[in-house]
């Protein structure tokens, strides 16, 4: 399934689990490159995501992930070429695509200036100014932060998020306003508002139009991936072994 937001007059998309060829812990709209699954599998995947926008994958830009705040213009399509986690541009050639899996993908839209950007927003990166920096590098090509509107997609919810003390710390440490995001669980421990922290810190950014989707990746009957749940469920061997969805967006009608 693919979700979209209402609030985003652009061609996007927030696909879940579903819909793939991979199997196993992977099925099965598995693009985790870095993961055990047959790289087959996860090419034909990544076909099935760009036919949604009835693009190929040689119009994909994906980047190499990490918890970074690094954004980055494309007007040429890259496939796993650029460290980053922000990506902006005004080519409707491309298919910008971020990979999740309990991290948020925040998609932006000027429709009028015809501008775009996605940003894949963990708690480290949010933290870190990797949402300021897509906008940034948005206006710096054109947009005009009052014809933008963001939205926030799948990923770990309040109740799904447990936090330690030493990552309030962290948080507190930029900001003590930053405690309302953390709810208190028991001894040491809360439950983080990923969503929240996001939806109040694009507004802050002079976004008015900022929705969020509310979907929770962590309880396998809503068919995300979820990293934290593999986890649990002692899944994931190596680091890199897990499978995740994709948000897209993209300039072309």
């Amino acid at each position: 399934m693919i979700y979209r937001a209402s609030n985003i007059e652009l061609n996007h998309g927030f696909f879940d689990a579903e819909g793939g060829v991979s199997a196993g812990k992977y099925a099965s709209l598995n693009t985790n490159v870095n993961s055990r699954d047959q790289a087959d599998n996860v090419m034909r995947n990544m076909d099935i995501v760009a036919g949604r926008f009835a693009m190929q994958r040689k119009n994909m830009v994906s980047v190499l992930q990490s918890v970074s705040n690094v954004a980055v213009f494309f007007d040429s399509p890259s496939w796993l070429e650029v460290k980053a986690d922000g990506m902006v541009t005004t080519n409707p050639d491309l298919l910008l695509g971020i990979k999740t899996a309990d991290c948020a993908p925040v998609l932006l839209a000027d429709p009028h200036n015809r501008v775009i950007g996605a940003a894949h927003a963990g708690w480290r990166g949010a933290l870190k100014g990797v949402v300021e920096n897509v906008l940034s590098l948005m206006l710096e090509h054109g947009a005009d932060v009052h014809h933008i509107a963001a939205a926030i997609g799948p990923c770990l919810q309040q109740k799904s998020f447990a936090a330690k003390e030493d990552m309030r710390q962290i948080f507190m440490a930029v900001d003590h306003l930053n405690a309302k995001y953390f709810l208190p669980n028991d001894v040491n421990s809360y439950q983080f508002d990923l969503s929240g922290y996001l939806e109040d810190k694009i507004h802050s950014l002079g976004i008015d139009n900022v929705s969020r989707l509310n979907l929770d990746t962590y309880p396998p009957e809503n068919h995300f991936f979820s990293y934290r749940w593999h986890t649990h469920q002692n899944l994931i061997q190596t680091p890199l072994d897990y499978p995740t969805q994709y948000s897209c967006i993209t300039l072309k009608e």
